[in-house]
């Protein structure tokens, strides 16, 4: 008779340890600031277009030497060479010397004019675009000259080698992660002010012109209140109202900074000015609404989306459809304004 070698209890395979789920708390700390930090590097950069494209308030040294830092970070161009087409865009606005002229189409508006020669009327014109006040800027000045080492830095070496070395990430992963995806969704963020906020909104301050209080203002990070902007473009805000009335993270830093003295002169276009052009050109068939709760609400949830959207994405794929149910809603919330009853 054979015996069974398998009742032998010294044979048994031992018994598995049992998994219990335990939480990395650095990482959960961590992940959270890196995507917030992205947003925040957004919305910085949006404070250096107010600062040298506009004018619109004055800022210290230090204050001066974080923007470019994080404008270099955006890595569209130079702080020189995007505030001399951005003067040109709002002096010949939407025409064929408007360097993302709207009229030409979404695509040309958003991304196509970095693929396509510029227009002769863009060069002709850019030409009489005085930039004597960012000619004699050192830090503007400075980053012109090194922008492709500082960029290469800033925009790259940095990012990619941080999760490396605090959590080992794989360069590679890190690279396709951190730099790139980072770079094309900062990226699109911010090109969609030319396009979108060209396009889709209302025009309550002059609806004469094609920039719009955009519907996707609160991906924009303060740069959405575009028909207010083109109407006022030396405010400081860019908005008629303040950052706690709107979701103005923007507008937000540079008070920040107000309040301990690192940002000053700050320029607001008054009140009887504003209600003025309004009477005069504005669209009368829109009321002003406001709503400081549900501004917060919503633009706390666009700051915090990475996090919500991948984590959806990971849970269950039936689940997909609730990202574009969520930023349909974004988009269709209320933008300041509303259509008047007229009956």
């Amino acid at each position: 008779m054979i015996k069974n070698e398998n009742n032998n209890p010294s044979d048994k395979t031992p018994a598995k340890p049992v998994y219990k789920r335990e939480l990395v708390y650095n990482h959960i700390i961590w992940m959270p600031f890196v995507h917030i930090s992205a947003a925040y590097g957004l919305y910085l950069a949006c404070g250096a277009h107010r600062l040298w494209s506009h004018r619109s308030y004055k800022a210290n040294l230090p204050l001066q030497m974080i923007l470019m830092v994080f404008q270099t970070l955006a890595f569209l161009s130079p702080a020189y060479e995007w505030a001399r087409d951005h003067r040109l865009h709002h002096k010949h606005s939407d025409t064929d010397a408007d360097p993302h002229n709207s009229r030409r189409g979404f695509f040309f508006s958003h991304i196509g004019w970095l693929m396509y020669r510029k227009h002769p009327d863009v060069r002709e014109k850019g030409k009489t675009i005085d930039m004597s006040d960012l000619l004699a800027d050192p830090i503007v000045q400075f980053q012109f000259k090194h922008y492709l080492v500082l960029g290469a830095f800033i925009w790259g070496f940095i990012p990619w080698y941080i999760p490396h070395w605090l959590w080992a990430e794989t360069l590679w992963n890190s690279w396709f992660v951190s730099v790139m995806l980072r770079y094309v969704v900062s990226m699109h963020s911010t090109l969609l002010i030319n396009s979108a906020a060209h396009m889709w909104g209302m025009r309550p301050y002059d609806k004469s012109i094609a920039p719009v209080e955009a519907n996707a203002r609160h991906f924009l990070m303060g740069e959405g209140f575009h028909n207010y902007h083109h109407s006022f473009p030396m405010d400081y805000s860019q908005s008629e109202l303040g950052a706690i009335d709107v979701f103005n993270p923007a507008t937000a830093f540079i008070d920040m900074f107000a309040a301990i003295g690192w940002a000053y002169d700050l320029k607001k276009a008054s009140i009887d000015v504003v209600k003025s052009r309004q009477t005069r050109c504005g669209d009368i068939h829109y009321k002003s609404i406001t709503s400081r709760l549900s501004e917060q609400i919503v633009g706390s949830f666009v700051i915090f989306m990475p996090i919500w959207v991948i984590t959806i994405l990971r849970m269950n794929v039936f689940l997909w459809p609730v990202i574009g149910i969520a930023l349909y809603l974004i988009t269709c919330h209320p933008n300041g304004f509303s259509a008047k009853n007229d009956k």
